[in-house]
């Protein structure tokens, strides 16, 4: 059975079109553990572990996370399967355990990238298994230590989160099967014909739906049973 997490407040058209692809959405809703605009964020309460719609998915405990960074942080890591991203200060043990141990090609495991970016997954579009898409200088600085890591810079901002001056365009997106989908009009964004190029260069489709505001929901997270 295949899986979509996603915010309970994402548009019905991602809804929908999650489902013809074969994936049955399961909402995300929570009330009292995190801060309110980020309750119903995927990615605030689990971490999947790949990019392959059968990569793990390591989930939160209501008591792993809490109110305010860095308790609202510590399962934000984001990863490639080859590469973990996160401010490993933060990362729950139980994640950077399991981080740790698994890799589809590496037997000891992924490859940490230690970044001061704690909102890593929610800064952070995970493309394959090198290649990222971010405006974070700093998570940009630590992947220059890898050069076999493609990172393709663009602009802050461009999204919208309830609560917040602005989202972040990792939150607005996700990895689904040979498919990166963006959660509203990515044509907007001032980098759109980059992002859509470097999508495309990989070999993957490209997904946006103009007909919405390109909008933070704490990820798409996909899950394979």
């Amino acid at each position: 059975m295949k899986k979509v997490f996603i915010s309970e407040k994402a548009n019905g058209i991602l809804r929908e079109y999650l489902r013809s692809l074969g994936y049955s959405p399961v909402n995300i809703s929570t009330n009292g553990i995190v801060d309110e605009p980020i309750s119903c964020h995927p990615d605030v309460f689990m971490c999947k572990l790949g990019v392959d719609d059968d990569s793990p998915v390591i989930f939160a405990s209501g008591s792993d996370v809490g109110f305010g960074y860095p308790s609202d942080s510590v399962f934000n890591a984001a990863c490639t399967g080859e590469f973990f991203f996160h401010k490993l200060a933060v990362t729950n043990p139980r994640l950077l355990s399991a981080a740790g141990s698994f890799s589809k090609t590496a037997p000891t495991g992924m490859k940490f990238v230690d970044v001061r970016q704690g909102y890593t997954k929610c800064s952070m579009v995970v493309v394959d298994r090198n290649s990222i898409i971010t405006y974070d200088k700093g998570i940009i600085k630590a992947c220059s230590m890898y050069p076999e890591i493609n990172v393709l810079e663009v602009e802050p901002g461009h999204c919208f989160l309830e609560g917040y001056d602005t989202g972040f365009i990792g939150g607005c997106s996700g990895r689904v099967g040979n498919k990166v989908i963006f959660n509203g009009n990515l044509k907007a964004h001032p980098d759109f014909q980059r992002i859509l190029s470097f999508i495309k260069s990989r070999g993957l489709d490209c997904v946006w739906f103009p007909e919405y505001e390109l909008t933070d929901i704490g990820s798409i997270i996909t899950c394979e049973e």
